[in-house]
């Protein structure tokens, strides 16, 4: 028979409350005087680069299970590394020890003379030779994509535009369809009042300062609600570490190609032809219908920058007879990093990739 467990006593809760205080003061010190720490630790090799665009290789970690190679399309706006934070919270070493192929697209730090990047150039251009160039790399013949956030909106355009391409699969996490879901984003960027034609003829690239303060307008209170937290678990050394690794990424954003946003701006957030099926690149409609291909858009249940209401269309648009919706416990970026992805978004993207890689 199990002894009844015993309860703490007051004296020893106020005990654990002033070693956390102490404990707390230590680490503080540590946490201003210490830098960032490492991310993006996988192994990899670039085997490609054009411009600020590298095409990396992850070096395997077993055995290959899977035929088919893996290559992640990233947002324009943000670093790779948060699907490699450090090793035990990377989803790139999760996919390599379960046997997967691993390759990503990292497009860099656009540069003045990238300004005039524009859709056609991401999906007409760069993604159709980066697949060309792992499917060459890997000896095969076929390639599955997977997208996150605006990388998803890129897949998918690619996907519908070469149809008859190589995709064996298509995977996108909180991918952005429906631009009037996208609530405080329409708002700021409502043309009576955003002129984006005159925020891209003056400034060129988008600067990233302009993009992460949106991003914080979505929730104001979530900075002041997150040093609580970390003030709170200060104590906590594996909390703080993962705390400072997201932070970090969260802040590390990067310029937007001016083009490419003065596209972005009118055709999806002010016509909203993505979710219409109306927009065109290079002169060819982006219909997503012609994707054939097996598709997965696994979304996050709190996600306050890509709502449910803006992702929800996009599984009903796509041809292909194999498809599903997934929706998942987290939000934007716990959803595909952290210990919410380890026990939920992983283990889901494995079975259904690995199904369809053999």
């Amino acid at each position: 028979m199990t002894a009844p467990a015993r309860e703490t006593t007051v004296e020893e809760r106020v005990r654990q409350q002033i070693e956390r205080t102490i404990q707390r003061s230590i680490k503080g010190l540590e946490y201003i005087s210490t830098g960032d720490p490492a991310v993006g630790l996988t192994p990899k090799e670039v085997i490609h680069a054009r411009g600020t665009l590298k095409l990396y290789h992850y070096r395997p970690q077993s055995d290959e299970v899977y035929r088919v190679p893996v290559m992640l399309v990233m947002s324009l706006v943000s670093k790779p590394y948060i699907l490699d934070l450090t090793p035990g919270q990377s989803l790139v070493e999760f996919l390599l020890k379960k046997g997967f192929d691993v390759y990503m697209i990292d497009w860099g730090v656009p540069r003045p003379e990238d300004t005039k990047l524009r859709l056609e150039d991401y999906v007409l251009d760069f993604i159709p030779d980066c697949a060309e160039r792992v499917m060459r790399d890997s000896e095969e013949d076929e390639v599955s994509v997977i997208g996150y956030c605006m990388g998803g909106q890129l897949a998918t355009m690619y996907g519908a535009l070469h149809a008859d391409g190589p995709m064996k699969n298509l995977a996108c996490f909180t991918t952005p369809v429906d631009a009037d879901g996208m609530t405080l984003f329409k708002q700021w960027t409502d043309r009576r009042y955003f002129d984006v034609d005159r925020v891209v003829d003056t400034l060129g690239n988008v600067p990233p300062e302009l993009l992460f303060a949106s991003f914080d307008m979505l929730k104001p209170a979530a900075r002041v609600a997150k040093n609580v937290q970390l003030w709170d678990n200060l104590w906590n050394d594996e909390f703080v570490k993962s705390y400072r690794m997201f932070d970090r990424w969260a802040a590390d954003q990067i310029p937007f190609p001016g083009e490419c946003f003065r596209q972005v701006t009118k055709e999806f957030m002010w016509e909203n032809k993505f979710a219409k099926n109306e927009l065109e690149i290079g002169g060819r409609r982006v219909d997503l219908g012609k994707i054939k291909a097996p598709f997965i858009h696994i979304v996050a249940e709190h996600d306050h920058i890509v709502p449910y209401e803006a992702a929800k269309p996009l599984v009903p648009m796509i041809g292909s007879e194999d498809k599903r919706e997934v929706m998942l416990k987290g939000g934007h970026v716990s959803l595909v990093a952290g210990g919410n992805a380890i026990y939920r978004l992983w283990p889901q993207l494995e079975s259904w990739l690995g199904e369809r890689s053999v």
